[in-house]
């Protein structure tokens, strides 16, 4: 007998804010935020979500919804979910929670995305110091396939994720957290090394009530201001998982969540139709809407026998990730190289932050030889399937990284070619009108082969 539709439990309307669905979402974590459904151990259940803005930015050539993004937002989340096993007796803190990705995608309807470079003054991201300004590209999807008008030569499959998957914390872990942040947030950028070659977001988003979304609960009750001032933000991965980013963990992918409270209370959100190693540009997956298909297995006692704290508590742990057998494959690759010397010469020690940067620069650099500019490059190379690694982090004092770029999602030739006598590679530049605008964005621009408008 074939298996029974997935039930949904948390539907979406994409044309609703998030404050308006018919299940309440919620944009914190936080012990005391109800869940919204139960689900049983073993059942394939299904979970919709609205991309991580809750229908802010738009499909659109301005990027001025990206310019003026209020990030307290961060993120609109499904859940939480209730886990309970076939006697109905809840997950409980200590449990693990494995929780296996069967089926996802984009909302039929809603097949599009985006990818974007936050402003300097609000956000920014990891090459901010050289692309300061908003930039928005909308990326659409062909089955498997995405294209976007304002990157055209290029198509590539989707690796297709939730950046999000995480449980609830406890009090304790939630305090942790929060003491924690906080001395982060009021320590002096000057007194680390690392920002001198980063420019830096607040060191730490710290409990706010502003856009604070918590579900079920009655905004300005008493309950609300007291749980929206301790909520922690969405923004960082932490022990329960959350936002991760990785963007292997797709359909077949297995993820094992410590539990900290009854029920595991498990949300999940920010889907990706396709992200690259690092989400460099900060907004840099292509963000859409989607759903989750999922089933629970409640592994009971399985923090104490699975995960080793790393830390002064026993809350101090980290969730394992099985990787599913499904992702795209490619067999031609360009590797560049990132040392832990900064841009302007100076050295670093086995830094490999300092090391990734460098590695991005060189593929921009190199790649915008090729008629792209550097602010297109520089949003591809965040959102394409391409794989970021450390490669070394022992040989002092360089930390060596190498981000990987699969060649077949271009229509041209980007290898080196041997020269021979004075003849060198014979680079097909785009048109002019492919330069970022004053406006703030990448114009629509027909391919410049004539032979492809994917």
């Amino acid at each position: 007998m074939a298996p029974p539709t997935p039930r949904l439990v948390v539907p979406v309307d994409v044309s609703k804010k998030p404050w308006e669905q018919k299940v309440p979402l919620h944009n914190r974590w936080h012990p005391d935020i109800p869940p919204v459904a139960d689900v049983i151990e073993g059942e394939l259940f299904r979970v919709e979500m609205v991309d991580w803005t809750g229908g802010t930015v738009g499909d659109n050539n301005s990027a001025d919804d990206i310019k003026s993004l209020d990030l307290t937002i961060t993120h609109y989340l499904s859940g939480p979910l209730r886990v309970v096993d076939a006697e109905g007796v809840p997950a409980s803190p200590g449990d693990l929670l494995a929780v296996e990705i069967c089926n996802l995608g984009p909302l039929p309807g809603d097949e599009w995305g985006y990818t974007a470079i936050f402003e300097r003054e609000n956000g920014g991201g990891f090459l901010t110091d050289h692309f300061p300004s908003a930039r928005k590209v909308i990326w659409y999807f062909e089955g498997i396939y995405a294209y976007s008008p304002q990157i055209p030569g290029v198509r590539f499959p989707g690796l297709t994720h939730p950046g999000i998957v995480g449980t609830a914390p406890s009090a304790e872990l939630l305090n942790i957290w929060n003491e924690r942040e906080k001395i982060l947030a009021e320590t002096s950028h000057e007194s680390l090394k690392l920002c001198e070659v980063l420019h830096q977001r607040p060191l730490a988003n710290l409990p706010t009530p502003e856009n604070c979304l918590l579900g079920k609960i009655q905004e300005g009750t008493a309950e609300w201001h007291k749980i929206a001032n301790e909520a922690a933000r969405t923004i960082p991965g932490r022990e329960n998982g959350g936002n991760c980013d990785i963007k292997n963990l797709s359909r077949g992918s297995k993820v094992y969540l410590p539990v900290f409270v009854d029920g595991a209370n498990l949300s999940t959100g920010d889907m990706h139709f396709s992200q690259g190693d690092g989400e460099v540009s900060f907004c840099g997956a292509i963000e859409m809407s989607g759903f989750l298909e999922l089933k629970c297995e409640i592994i009971r006692g399985g923090m104490k026998e699975y995960l080793t704290p790393i830390g002064p508590t026993p809350l101090h742990v980290n969730p394992i990730f099985e990787i599913g057998p499904v992702e795209p494959r490619f067999s031609d690759w360009l590797v560049f190289e990132g040392i832990s010397v900064d841009e302007s010469g100076k050295q670093h020690f086995l830094d490999a932050s300092v090391a990734y940067k460098r590695a991005v620069l060189n593929a921009i650099e190199y790649l915008s030889r090729f008629g792209y500019s550097k602010e297109q490059v520089y949003l591809l190379l965040s959102c394409c399937p391409c794989e970021g690694r450390i490669s070394g982090i022992v040989d002092s004092p360089n930390a060596v990284t190498t981000l990987a770029i699969p060649t077949a999602i271009f229509d041209q030739d980007v290898k080196p070619k041997r020269l021979s006598g004075k003849q060198g590679p014979k680079l097909r530049r785009l048109p002019d009108v492919l330069r970022c605008s004053s406006e703030g964005h990448l114009p629509v621009t027909q391919d410049p082969s004539g032979t492809r408008a994917p």
